[in-house]
């Protein structure tokens, strides 16, 4: 426990037979419960877990594969079943430094945020220790989900270290949540809609521990960003919000269709002498 809460840590696992007991075993003390989801594994990940000498561990085994949000979404469903006060998630590849754990549990148990999320990118080492590739990845997801969320605060949105609170996991419609790599950002969208306080924390970023990434950045970045498209109409005109946000919205679309036409015209002006009659332009004109 901590500040007189209980504390559960999901672990979503798949095909992490090499690490997952590292990541078991550096979780903290005051942690009551530890759901690991196996989301269909094809190498040793079960037996691994079922080795493991701790009496908080509780196994969850997918009959299929659903992606790290579903099995992230499946680990909620049972802490929230089990009334549990915390539940934060850690990944399985033993990425997420079990020392920042109680600097996001702690906000959420004391009541002061519904929703506490991990930034590597607050810290100096953030570019020395992450890919450039998934750096800049980041950067860009990072952008369209303050867009998407109206978290314009929150940043370092593919950071899937985070704790929410009992309150907050009985008000989600868990099952409308992307299961897939976009889950932490439409988590965001879903939380906004719901008026959940978000804050995030600054976490030290580990890589080269062995960890395999199974990110495709061609593949998922268009993904994630037509998801987060959807997501900020389905935010912005699929639920109740207040005809000044409305107002802002009109506006903003009837600006950018503006200035759209008008650089439409300047361009056309500009160029109308390249149809073929009149004068050729040249430098001294």
């Amino acid at each position: 426990m901590l500040d007189g809460k209980r504390v559960a840590v999901v672990v979503p696992a798949h095909d992490e037979e090499r690490l997952i007991a590292e990541t078991i075993g550096s979780i903290p003390d005051f942690v009551d419960r530890v759901y690991v989801v196996d989301d269909k594994s094809k190498d040793g990940t079960v037996a691994a877990v079922r080795a493991i000498a701790d009496p908080r561990v509780v196994l969850i085994e997918h009959e299929r594969n659903l992606g790290v949000g579903g099995a992230i979404i499946t680990g909620y469903e049972r802490a929230r079943d089990d009334g549990i006060d915390v539940t934060a998630v850690m990944a399985a590849d033993a990425q997420m430094d079990p020392g920042d754990l109680e600097k996001l549990v702690s906000p959420v148990a004391r009541g002061e945020v519904d929703y506490a999320k991990a930034n590597r990118l607050f810290t100096g080492q953030a570019w020395d220790v992450i890919p450039r590739y998934r750096y800049l990845g980041n950067a860009v997801l990072s952008m369209l989900t303050k867009i998407a969320s109206g978290y314009w605060h929150v940043a370092d949105s593919q950071s899937g270290y985070t704790a929410i609170s009992l309150e907050y996991l009985q008000l989600l419609d868990l099952d409308r949540i992307y299961q897939r790599y976009g889950f932490p950002n439409d988590m965001l969208v879903h939380l906004n809609v719901v008026n959940a306080r978000v804050r995030d924390y600054p976490s030290r970023p580990i890589y080269g521990v062995g960890e395999r990434s199974g990110i495709r950045l061609r593949k998922v970045v268009p993904t994630i960003s037509w998801l987060l498209f959807k997501g900020f109409w389905w935010r912005i005109l699929g639920n109740q919000i207040t005809a000044a946000t409305v107002v802002l919205v009109a506006l903003l679309l009837i600006f950018g269709s503006q200035f759209t036409l008008f650089a439409m015209w300047f361009d056309m002006e500009s160029n109308k002498d390249l149809g073929g009659r009149g004068r050729r332009r040249t430098d001294r004109d």
